[in-house]
């Protein structure tokens, strides 16, 4: 693997949100952690002597953090339910019933908000705070991934 491949890498692991990535192959160990500062990067490469560790640091500046500000200042006072798995959003149980939420419903601790279908298994998601939906972040049928906002909730 030359640094073309590395440094890509690196910038689709920090595009795509993921906290933490490694990847081991039978030569090379590359672990990349991503944080709101920055990114690093441990490159550990198998040599006849033993394992040689190099460190790359490397400044984030994800497209999504270029955005964000002007949203979240806004968006500050609300309480995001995030997505515990990776999987399909459904906003309903069955395509013949109605949505679990709606923008401006009232939810409480407990209260189904959606369902993700992780690996033909449906998992019901159910609310952590009280408060009203002010927004919906994900589209139905659509993939998320780990820790990602599905809804915005004004806990007012």
């Amino acid at each position: 693997m030359d640094i073309k491949e590395i440094q890509s890498l690196i910038k689709f692991v920090a595009k795509s949100g993921a906290s933490e990535v490694k990847l081991e192959m039978k030569d090379i160990k590359i672990t990349i952690k991503t944080g709101q500062e920055s990114n690093t990067t441990i490159i550990q490469q198998s040599a006849p002597q033993g394992a040689a560790a190099i460190p790359v640091q490397q400044s984030a500046a994800p497209v999504a953090e270029v955005a964000a500000p002007s949203k979240t200042t806004e968006d500050d006072k609300y309480i995001t339910i995030k997505s515990p798995m990776i999987g399909t959003f459904y906003r309903k149980p069955s395509p013949d019933k109605p949505n679990f939420a709606e923008v401006g419903d009232t939810v409480s601790e407990g209260t189904p908000v959606c369902i993700i279908e992780a690996m033909k298994l449906f998992n019901e998601i159910e609310s952590e705070v009280s408060g009203k939906i002010v927004k919906i972040l994900v589209d139905d049928a659509s993939p998320v991934e780990f820790d990602q906002p599905l809804f915005l909730v004004d806990p007012s």
